[in-house]
């Protein structure tokens, strides 16, 4: 009974400096269903959508999709169309569950800037000052491929959080870097990036990863990177919770996100929709590779990676953005500021990407400029996106109120048009 008290006693003295998200004195109203025509959707022009998707799936583009669109806070489109699992003649429903990989950096992003937000860190503070194992990095100099030994030289500054958060940091990607040496060494040293089945922590992929040479001196260029894992890791070091109980408590739970988690409880196990490749002509579960794409329902589950790790539905992804069309709140609670929303969603990397480039970069997402916008079909100025290795794609355009989602789940599908056509036709909807 004592050591109870005692856990507990350790536990609120740990916690309850973390304030996170806040009431807030704007109450706007939870995600729900409506009539298109209700905020200025066309439900005839919404047909062309399902017909898409029906043709897509029939032409052998992909097995499965999931699409959602809402406007003004309201959902105007859910709809499944086709398999969640042919081999096993399983017909994919609306809230089954997707592997949403990369799309759980921005949430992972907001898990950090909401702790910026209670003063807890500047952007600008070498992450050396958090997690030491990154002083003093190295650039990438010479490389033998017999031993995969290498030389560096000194990087010109320390990395940042601001770097990390914006893949300008010169890390790579392991298993999936554009570098070949830079994947050698990564695997080498045993850094687990993406997803494992593997009984490791993100601390100790970290620590790893903080060892090893970087692409380029920080802030130099855009490198996509592992920055998202570290702050994985950095927001454990920070809060003093667990990465995924962090996530949980402070933006799952505040958001209703129920479905959205590293690894599924068994119970959720149905719902998890099987990753497809086409094998003459037909579609059959992806192999086991490099990873096991059973991940989030089978295996150690103690890797929680920040970059790629989540799983979630259309609907409690489209809550996470209609928090962000919300300017940082929703159904009462206050994640984020308005302010912090603006940051998040302003260019952060100057001209990396070229001046007069159709996006540019923030703090957590890709987002539309001028040039963008008049190239049609993407939406307006300041719309923002990404997507996922397993082929789901978001944005959010803050001016038309609108989110999208297309949820898939495929690997080596190089003829699917689906994405581009979806986000082309959400916008030929509006009808107001």
């Amino acid at each position: 009974m004592k050591n109870s008290l005692f856990i507990l006693l350790a536990f609120l003295l740990c916690f309850s400096n973390l304030e996170a998200q806040t009431k807030s004195i704007k109450k706007s109203p939870v995600l729900e269903e409506a009539k298109p025509e209700s905020v200025g959707i066309s439900s005839e022009r919404l047909a062309r959508i399902d017909k898409m998707c029906e043709e897509a799936i029939k032409e052998g583009q992909v097995p499965g999709i999931v699409t959602l669109i809402a406007r003004d806070g309201k959902i105007v489109h859910w709809k499944a169309f086709g398999m969640a699992e042919n081999q096993k003649g399983k017909n994919l429903k609306r809230d089954d569950i997707f592997r949403i990989a990369s799309q759980s950096k921005a949430i992972t992003s907001t898990a950090v800037m909401m702790l910026w937000e209670e003063g807890k860190f500047q952007l600008d503070d070498p992450i050396s000052k958090y997690i030491p194992e990154f002083k003093n990095p190295q650039v990438l100099e010479s490389f033998k491929y017999e031993d995969t030994t290498w030389t560096g030289r000194p990087a010109k500054s320390e990395i940042t959080i601001r770097h990390l958060l914006t893949h300008t940091s010169g890390l790579g990607y392991g298993m999936i870097d554009g570098d070949e040496r830079i994947k050698m060494i990564y695997q080498k040293a045993g850094v687990t990036d993406l997803f494992t089945t593997g009984n490791i922590t993100i601390e100790e992929s970290v620590k790893k990863l903080a060892k090893l040479p970087l692409h380029h001196d920080p802030g130099e260029n855009f490198t996509y990177s592992e920055g998202l894992d570290v702050m994985g890791y950095f927001i454990e070091v920070i809060s003093g919770m667990p990465f995924d109980e962090f996530l949980k408590t402070y933006i799952f739970d505040p958001l209703g996100m129920n479905d959205t988690r590293f690894y599924l409880p068994q119970e959720k196990a149905g719902r998890l929709v099987a990753v497809q490749q086409k094998v003459n002509g037909k579609w059959e579960k992806y192999p086991v590779t490099f990873y096991d794409t059973d991940y989030p329902i089978k295996g150690a589950k103690t890797f929680f990676s920040g970059g790629a790790g989540l799983s979630s539905t259309a609907k409690d992804y489209a809550t996470f953005l209609q928090m962000y069309l919300n300017g940082g709140e929703y159904n009462g609670i206050r994640l984020l500021s308005r302010k912090t929303v603006d940051v998040i969603l302003s260019n952060q990397i100057g001209n990396i990407w070229g001046e007069n480039n159709d996006t540019e970069f923030g703090l957590a997402f890709s987002i539309l400029t001028q040039a963008g916008e008049n190239m049609g079909g993407k939406g307006s100025l300041g719309t923002f996106d990404w997507g996922g290795y397993f082929n789901t794609q978001y944005f959010a355009d803050p001016v038309e109120k609108i989110v999208g989602l297309i949820m898939k789940q495929t690997q080596n599908t190089n003829n699917d048009q689906t994405g581009w056509k979806f986000r082309q036709l959400v916008f030929q909807t509006i009808d107001d």
